[in-house]
């Protein structure tokens, strides 16, 4: 460990202070799809659905499913972090048909980590930004690790968003086999390809892949990468993934620089001792967070304010946050 690790985090958070004030968001992930036609990133749970899975359509999920859930993120106030499917689970049409859905449900433009694709220009103002599957900050593992995911391809649909005006963004996986030493490629690649956004996560070990076994990564470790993106960065927005087990991450990671979290079972989650942690985690980290994981007066009415059709769903994702779950 860098002995100077809390000198680090305080610079780190003075910088964010400054740039970016105290606010911090709640970010989910809105997945299309459990289908994934590559289906070969090693840590993935995807990876251990596709020859279960016979008809990849029966994998997509009802948009008006997807709407719903779009809905309530809008009444809580959380950011949705972006639009997330595998590979070949919608055409380009589709996915475009829904982003317009759902920036017309928030009244905000959605990112998009749909894969790599030579279609952006497809997209318009219902996109705000499109994401890279960078995953791994060490070059040589992600050819491992992620065989079918090109880091040309993703560099080159990078460069490519920027030239049409979307903002930039990648994910990166901590736990993956890097090391402090890789830190440097990140914020190589973050320079080079002029990165807007960076969104870490911590490894969650699926059942049936190779990093069942392993290990998430330290607190501590998580919180020095991003201490330093942050210091090299001043400007760029970071989120950051963490999950229900480890909810004693957020609080450092925040003074680390994160502008955002992810990652949590938000109807599982809201109005439990899970959803107050996290709360907590964010009122001692010394910021003010947008959005609710315990304000149930926020849950609004078992009926959609879009559309009759997203009724049931509405219905279902309010009676799931308000059962005693744990």
């Amino acid at each position: 460990m860098d002995s100077n690790i809390f000198d680090l985090i305080k610079d780190a958070n003075d910088l964010t202070l400054k740039k970016h004030g105290d606010l911090v968001t709640l970010e989910r992930a809105v997945f299309l799809s459990w289908w994934c036609d590559k289906g070969d990133c090693a840590f993935c749970y995807m990876s251990t659905q596709k020859d279960k899975i016979k008809d990849p359509r029966k994998a997509r999920r009802n948009v008006s499913n997807i709407y719903a859930e779009a809905e309530m993120c809008k009444r809580l106030n959380w950011n949705i972090e972006f639009l997330s499917g595998g590979y070949k689970s919608f055409t380009t049409q589709e996915i475009k048909e829904i982003a317009t859905k759902i920036k017309y449900i928030t009244g905000d433009g959605v990112w998009l980590n749909t894969g790599i694709t030579d279609e952006l220009e497809e997209y318009g103002s219902e996109i705000k930004g499109i994401t890279g599957a960078v995953e791994v900050a060490n070059p040589q593992i992600h050819n491992n690790v992620c065989p079918s995911k090109s880091l040309n391809d993703i560099s080159s649909m990078l460069d490519t968003a920027g030239d049409l005006g979307f903002k930039k963004a990648i994910t990166i996986i901590l736990g993956l086999g890097e090391t402090l030493d890789d830190v440097e490629y990140v914020t190589d690649y973050i320079r080079e390809h002029e990165i807007d956004r960076v969104i870490f996560y911590s490894l969650n070990p699926h059942k049936e892949t190779i990093y069942a076994d392993k290990s998430q990564p330290a607190s501590l470790y998580y919180a020095q990468v991003v201490a330093r993106v942050r210091l090299e960065f001043p400007e760029i927005e970071i989120i950051c993934g963490t999950w229900i087990d480890n909810l004693a991450n957020i609080g450092i990671l925040i003074l680390s620089g994160a502008n955002g979290i992810t990652k949590f079972p938000l109807f599982k989650m809201f109005g439990t001792k899970y959803g107050k942690r996290v709360e907590e985690e964010v009122k001692w980290a010394g910021r003010q967070l947008k959005g609710t994981f315990t304000d149930k007066s926020k849950l609004g009415e078992m009926k959609s304010d879009v559309s009759p059709d997203l009724d049931k769903f509405i219905k279902r994702y309010i009676k799931e946050s308000l059962k005693n779950k744990y």
